[in-house]
């Protein structure tokens, strides 16, 4: 039992020691302060963010890690609570400007010039179905399963070279119909983030994808295409992608309602 205990301390101890070099590499907390995440009292945003990713790499909730006193913090879990609730913190722009300096100081020098780099648009059901009271919960139709699921939808932006994969943002939708939404927003002061952030996710993923971009383009993110599949291919969505400065690669809907040119000639 000791043995294993001291087993257990040494991995967190190593794990804590990479992150802290993580963090300084890619400069995390300048990430963290340009999103917003900042503290005018007590302990800094930094401290808790390196315990919140010490949590998931040591595969242990806070209240285990509380409970077994390995790497206890200083900072009571109240503490954490009011860090991840806080409105006025832009996780995305936090995401984005990091997965930018990995990408241009960890990755880019690896690959050759021409090499083409692309953004990728994707979603997925993100499943909540024993939640009652989550923020905007609503009704997801799994089109694999073919069946409803309560939940939401996570729109995910991710960037490749063809070999790496790294997600640049994303953002959990909920339904633009009320009907289908099981909870509402809570009040909240209509300047913050968390508000804007809650509106965005009451409108359709085809109007939320160029916000993405748009994000990723400000970064500075290198990448040439933008990849997605038919779902998102309609042509206001390919216009809006152009406009921001990329160009598509996408399967196209099958429908007649909708005709497309190419080399000169229509297709259905």
């Amino acid at each position: 039992m000791n043995k294993s205990i001291t087993q257990d301390a040494q991995n967190d101890k190593q794990i804590s020691k990479t992150i802290r070099r993580f963090f300084v590499r890619f400069h995390v907390s300048f990430a963290l302060k340009s999103a917003n995440a900042c503290k005018r009292k007590g302990f800094s945003v930094v401290e808790i963010f390196q315990y919140l990713f010490l949590l998931i790499f040591s595969n242990r909730s806070m209240y285990m890690n509380l409970l077994t006193g390995s790497n206890t913090p200083a900072f009571a879990k109240d503490t954490v609570y009011c860090f991840m609730k806080m409105p006025q913190i832009n996780w995305s722009r936090f995401t984005t400007i990091l997965s930018s300096r990995i990408i241009k100081e960890a990755i880019a020098p690896l690959d050759s010039e021409d090499r083409a780099n692309v953004l990728i648009i994707d979603d997925s059901i993100f499943e909540r179905n024993r939640s009652k009271k989550a923020e905007l919960l609503t009704k997801v139709y799994d089109h694999a399963k073919h069946a409803y699921k309560f939940g939401f939808r996570m729109l995910t932006l991710g960037w490749s070279d063809g070999s790496t994969f790294l997600s640049v943002n994303s953002v959990l939708l909920s339904s633009e119909n009320k009907r289908n939404r099981i909870n509402e927003a809570s009040a909240m002061d209509k300047r913050t983030v968390g508000y804007k952030r809650r509106q965005l996710s009451m409108q359709k993923g085809t109007s939320v994808m160029p916000e993405l971009l748009k994000h990723a383009k400000s970064a500075a993110i290198p990448a040439k295409y933008v990849l997605f599949d038919s779902w998102f291919s309609s042509p206001s969505s390919i216009h809006a992608v152009k406009g921001i400065g990329y160009d598509v690669i996408a399967m196209v809907k099958k429908t007649p309602k909708m005709f497309f040119v190419t080399t000169g000639k229509r297709c259905p």
